[in-house]
C-alpha cells in the first residue's frame, strides 16, 4: 500500500474525511485507486490573480519586488522632471499655474503628487484628477483613487458624468460643467474599453504569479525541512494496511519530528514495512531559477524597464548600463511625461487664459545627459548657424537685442 504524503500535512487527523465545503481552491481528496494502493490527489486547474486595481497593487507592487522596484522608478523619474510653461514660443518663468504644480494642495509637493498620479497609471491605466475650486479661483488639485471612480454612459454610449465613491458617499461630476473644472481623466490605450485605460502591470498578471509563487515555493521548501514532498511506502510482509490509529500515530511523528527548517538534515526512523520515496522535482529539474529571472523580465518588460537596471540577470539587449538608462528614459518616462503635458495643457487653458502650452526640461534627466553633451558638441562645431538658432535647437529663447 502507498501513501502519497505532502509535508507538512494540512489538517484532518485520520484517512476518513468530512465532504469538503465548496471553495475556488484545490483541495487534497484520497482518489479512488485499486485495493492495496491509495494516493492524495489534488486540483491541477492554475489559479491566477486578478486585474483589477486592488488585485494589482497588492499582488505586484505591494508584494513582488520586481515590479515594485520597476514601478518605483518610473513614477519617481517622471515626478521629479520639471515643468516648463510657454505663452506662444515664449518661455514664462513666474505664473500661478507653475505654483500650482509646484505645490498642488497643503498635504503634499508637486513631486510627490505627480509621483502618485504616474503609479495610479501603471497600476491601473487610469489617473483622476480633481480641481479645487477656491473663493478666487483654482485653488488646488486633488488626486482621486482609481478604484473609486468609475464613468458613467448615456444612452448613447458617451460618458456623460463621473461618479466618485467612498464607503456610502457618493459625488458626480459632471463631464462639461457648468461652473468648475470637474474631472481631469487621464488614462493609457485599452483595445476593448471605450472610456477606461489598461494597466502596464495587467499585462505582467501571469508574470507576477508566477514570480510571487516561486517564492512562496521557496520558503514552504524551507519550512519543510528542505526536502520536496515523497511517499510513504507501507508494505508489510503480511500484507494489509495500516489501521486508522497507525495512520494518525505516524502523521502526527512526521508533523512533529520532521516539520520546519529548524529540524532540517534530521534523519527519519522507520518501522518495519515502512519506506520513504521521494517524488517531488528539484529545482534543477525544473529550471526553477531560469524560470523565476524569465518571469522578472516579462515584469520588467511589460513596465517598459531594462532588465539590466533592475539587476535581472540573462539580459543582453543593451551594451552596457548607461545605453539601458538611456533607453529607458527615452522609450518609457518622457512619452507618460508627455502625456501627462498635453493633457494638463487643454485641462487647464480655460482657467488661466491666453495661449498657454505645459512642457517639460527633459535635459534634467540623468540618463539623458550623454545625449545632450553629443548635441552641445555638434553644435558648437557648426560655424553655419548663428547664436540664436544654437539657441534655439537646445530650447532656449533667442538672445534679447
Amino acid at each position: 500500500m502507498v501513501w502519497s504524503l505532502r509535508l507538512p500535512f494540512s489538517g484532518g487527523g485520520g484517512r476518513t474525511r468530512a465532504p469538503a465545503k465548496p471553495t475556488t481552491q484545490p483541495v487534497e481528496q484520497k482518489a479512488n485507486l485499486p485495493a492495496g494502493l491509495a494516493a492524495l490527489s489534488a486540483g491541477s486547474g492554475a489559479s491566477w490573480s486578478g486585474r483589477s486595481y486592488t488585485a494589482l497593487a497588492r499582488e505586484g507592487f505591494m508584494r513582488n519586488p520586481v515590479a515594485h522596484r520597476a514601478i518605483r522608478m518610473i513614477a519617481e523619474t517622471a515626478a521629479a522632471t520639471p515643468w516648463l510653461l510657454y505663452e506662444n514660443e515664449r518661455e514664462i518663468d513666474t505664473h500661478p499655474l507653475l505654483d500650482l504644480l509646484a505645490r498642488p494642495n497643503a498635504s503634499v509637493s508637486g513631486t510627490e503628487f505627480f509621483e502618485t498620479l504616474y503609479g495610479h497609471l501603471l497600476m491601473s491605466g487610469n489617473g483622476w484628477l480633481e480641481a479645487v475650486e477656491g473663493a478666487h479661483g483654482l485653488a488646488g488639485l486633488q488626486l482621486l483613487r482609481p478604484d473609486r471612480v468609475r464613468v458613467i454612459e448615456g444612452r448613447d454610449g458617451w460618458p456623460v458624468a463621473h461618479e466618485y465613491a467612498v464607503g456610502q458617499a457618493r459625488r458626480r461630476y459632471a463631464i462639461e460643467p457648468v461652473a468648475g473644472r470637474g474631472l481631469l481623466h487621464l488614462r493609457l490605450f485599452h483595445p476593448l474599453d471605450d472610456h477606461a485605460g489598461f494597466a502596464p502591470l495587467g499585462a505582467a498578471q501571469m508574470a507576477l504569479d508566477l514570480h510571487n509563487q516561486a517564492s512562496t515555493w521557496n520558503k514552504a521548501l524551507l519550512d519543510n525541512s528542505a526536502r520536496p514532498s515523497g511517499a510513504l511506502v507501507y508494505q508489510p510482509k503480511d500484507g494489509g494496511n495500516l489501521t486508522d490509529e497507525q495512520y494518525g500515530r505516524l502523521k502526527d511523528e512526521l508533523e512533529d519530528g520532521y516539520q520546519g527548517a529548524s529540524r532540517a538534515g534530521r534523519p527519519m526512523l522507520l518501522e518495519g514495512g515502512l519506506d520513504w520515496k521521494a517524488m517531488g522535482l528539484s529545482p534543477k529539474d525544473m529550471d526553477f531559477v531560469e524560470a523565476r529571472n524569465g518571469a522578472a523580465r516579462d515584469i520588467a518588460l511589460a513596465l517598459g524597464v531594462p532588465p539590466m537596471l533592475i539587476g535581472i540577470p540573462g539580459d543582453l539587449t543593451y551594451a552596457n548600463y548607461q545605453e539601458a538608462n538611456r533607453a529607458f528614459c527615452r522609450q518609457t518616462v518622457l512619452p507618460l511625461v508627455a502625456r501627462t503635458a498635453a493633457a494638463m495643457t487643454n485641462w487647464f487653458r480655460p482657467v488661466f487664459g491666453g495661449r498657454l502650452r505645459l512642457d517639460f526640461d527633459a535635459d534634467r534627466l540623468p540618463g539623458l545627459e550623454a545625449e545632450r553633451d553629443a548635441l552641445w558638441k555638434r553644435l558648437s562645431e557648426a560655424p553655419f548657424l548663428n547664436e540664436d538658432e544654437k539657441r534655439q535647437a537646445v530650447g532656449y529663447q533667442p538672445l534679447e537685442e
